[in-house]
């Protein structure tokens, strides 16, 4: 076989190896892709500026499930008048708190309707009551399926008022900034369009010590429940939120 034969013969090897490492390869991503054996259900508690609306669709994107937010989804049902949404508009214009059951129907919903549920969910602002998280049992074990993991970002109140106090908002593309750990390149306007920012009327210290009152007195029990049940994991998110991050990947991973 002559120099340039022996050559072609090599580089046609070569291009069967590389043909057979990409097919292995898009076979390898198939099998670390999420499969019902590998899905996620859990759910992220917290105090208001612990870190959760951060945190959330993090969780959402690595791990291929639904980031659910119940004031988004209520506010959704209610603006598509859906009939979930046209019974929870009646009781707040009445100046009533949407029902358990109805909160726990619109999760429901989203969990037959959205495609994006089905390798499991991160649920954000739900439940904040004992008999919240049992229904929500009971409306997973309807359909077969079970939490894995609760996690409560833990984090000192007088950290979170100075946290959010300093918070400033860009209400058409809702970029937050902060006077002292995030600050625009100039004061009081937004970096992208220049247009003022504002400081949201209940982050204001009094309001938000009576928020952080109701929010202890809410879930402290909450927190009970799961730990009796041994899913609640505590996360410290005073952090950066990259080594927040990190601490709840491992427990995600951990669970798996």
């Amino acid at each position: 076989m002559g120099a340039s034969e022996e050559l072609e013969y090599l580089k046609g090897l070569v291009r069967q190896l590389n043909e057979k490492i990409e097919h292995l390869e898009i076979q390898a991503r198939k099998a670390v892709s999420p499969t019902p054996a590998q899905q996620l259900r859990t759910i992220l508690m917290g105090p208001p500026g612990a870190g959760k609306g951060t945190q959330a669709p993090k969780i959402s994107e690595a791990f291929c499930v639904c980031h659910l937010a119940t004031g988004d989804m209520l506010r959704e049902q209610v603006a598509q008048k859906t009939a979930l949404g046209v019974e929870a508009k009646k009781i707040m214009d009445a100046g009533g708190l949407v029902s358990d059951d109805i909160m726990v129907g619109i999760i429901k919903d989203q969990l037959e309707n959205n495609k994006a549920c089905k390798n499991g969910f991160v649920l954000d602002g739900f439940p904040r009551t004992v008999p919240q998280a049992k229904k929500l049992d009971s409306m997973l074990e309807e359909r077969k399926e079970k939490l894995d993991s609760v996690v409560q970002l833990l984090i000192d109140d007088q950290l979170l008022i100075s946290r959010i106090t300093g918070r400033l908002i860009h209400t058409p593309s809702g970029r937050t900034y902060h006077r002292e750990f995030h600050p625009p390149k100039k004061a009081g306007v937004d970096d992208v369009t220049g247009e003022p920012l504002i400081q949201r009327s209940d982050d204001n210290v009094e309001t938000l010590r009576k928020r952080l009152g109701a929010f202890h007195a809410q879930t402290g029990p909450v927190a009970e429940y799961y730990k009796d049940k041994g899913l609640w994991h505590g996360v410290d998110a005073a952090q950066s939120p990259s080594v927040v991050w990190d601490s709840l990947r491992s427990v995600f991973t951990g669970k798996k």
